[in-house]
């Protein structure tokens, strides 16, 4: 069995955007920890930005969809957190280079 390493999934997230914002969800702070089990099983915790987040389905099927393309990856758990509450704190500095190249304040 192949062993899958966290590093590689973080890496996986840092492809997928926000289809609202032109950065990563990696880069906006909404993936709140990864852990992966010695049978292939990535957990996953993550938030959004609002409860209302129209992208909401789209982004845990691109999480879903990329994850389970990881060789060694038997299954992905998805667990949805609002605590604690999504910030524009949680932005990495790229992120914020990034959001306000497009001429967005952060």
């Amino acid at each position: 069995m192949i062993q899958v390493s966290e590093t590689t999934i973080w890496q996986a997230l840092d492809g997928i955007n926000d289809p609202e914002m032109p950065i990563s969800l990696v880069d906006m702070g909404l993936i709140y920890d990864i852990s992966v089990g010695k049978s292939g099983v990535v957990e996953i915790q993550l938030t959004f930005t609002s409860i209302g987040c129209p992208g909401m389905d789209m982004i845990l099927e691109d999480i879903r969809e990329a994850v389970e393309s990881i060789p060694g990856v038997t299954d992905v758990a998805i667990e949805v957190v609002w605590s604690p509450p999504w910030t524009k704190e949680k932005l990495s500095d790229r992120g914020r280079m990034l959001l306000k190249a497009v001429g967005l304040s952060v």
